[in-house]
């Protein structure tokens, strides 16, 4: 079994991060507000969207039993999408809400958003497409975001943080393991390995070390190219990849794809198989489907 623990979908582009919108153009490209291009999806994708059905169809194409919605700024917040999809396909997804924390009706969304059959949130604060690229610099464990943590600890299980890179302001490492202290029953994604360079390697096993808890966990969603450039099987992934497997151990790391977007990058077999010959046989059930599912399913 295979399960895809970071993916996205979006019928209506509504990115919107620090280069303001990402609005759709067409052959898979889209635009920001400042104007720059990007090669969003593949030029096949000719109206620029990635609906559940293409999901479905990419999934099915490569042996992917389930998969994890992870909405969040870049492709733009879809709560509803989210709890549509899920609701239609429960033997098959689950999803994460989200929430911007300085909507002046906060309440108001928790409110209903607690109210739906979805047991995980994403809060992506990365300054790039995350919260701190489109509001000043705030501190996760503020005591705003823990009077949310609050209210989310009752009726959640797992919350997933996409922290930026280090060095970022939204980089908070050692927030997140104050938050996995003093919520100990909520399980804690780190995604993307919390988004290593390259020649960062003394400050990952640092971080991995630091991270070291029974209720925190982390996806390896796009790790490929976070450390980029580097051609297949791309051998910092690989390292980062063996030194999280000895620190937190593969119990404690799912696989994600990170798709759409990094399917312009490298081709879905490619992601998949770059991780060949670090897992045992036993590793690789928990890295490809059983930690997604204790932490999701």
């Amino acid at each position: 079994m295979i399960i895809d623990a970071h993916a996205h979908i979006f019928s209506t582009l509504s990115g919107f991060g620090a280069d303001g919108e990402l609005k759709p153009l067409n052959k898979g490209k889209a635009i920001w507000s400042t104007g720059e291009v990007i090669q969003l999806l593949p030029e096949e994708y000719e109206k620029t969207e990635f609906t559940l059905s293409s999901l479905f169809s990419v999934m099915d194409s490569h042996f992917i039993d389930k998969a994890v919605l992870l909405q969040g700024g870049f492709l733009g917040f879809d709560n509803y999408s989210v709890i549509e999809a899920v609701k239609s396909n429960k033997d098959r997804l689950r999803g994460a809400l989200t929430v911007d924390p300085f909507c002046r009706n906060l309440d108001k969304i928790l409110n209903y958003l607690l109210s739906q059959d979805i047991d995980a949130f994403k809060f992506e604060v990365s300054t790039g497409c995350g919260l701190m690229g489109i509001h000043p610099t705030f501190q996760l464990d503020s005591e705003l975001m823990y009077s949310i943590y609050k209210r989310l600890y009752s009726k959640v299980r797992t919350v997933a943080f996409d922290l930026g890179s280090p060095g970022d302001e939204s980089h908070q490492v050692a927030a997140i393991k104050k938050i996995a202290q003093d919520f100990p029953l909520m399980n804690i994604v780190v995604c993307h390995l919390s988004s290593p360079r390259r020649n960062q390697d003394e400050n990952i096993k640092k971080e991995l070390e630091m991270l070291q808890r029974d209720n925190i966990f982390f996806d390896t969603a796009a790790l490929f190219w976070k450390t980029r450039v580097e051609e297949y099987p791309f051998e910092t992934a690989r390292r980062y990849l063996h030194y999280a497997k000895n620190i937190v151990g593969a119990e404690h790391l799912m696989w994600g794809s990170d798709m759409p977007s990094t399917l312009v990058q490298v081709p879905l077999s490619k992601q998949l198989d770059y991780s060949k010959g670090i897992f045992t046989d036993k590793e690789e059930e928990w890295y490809f489907h059983k930690t997604a599912e204790k932490v999701y399913f």
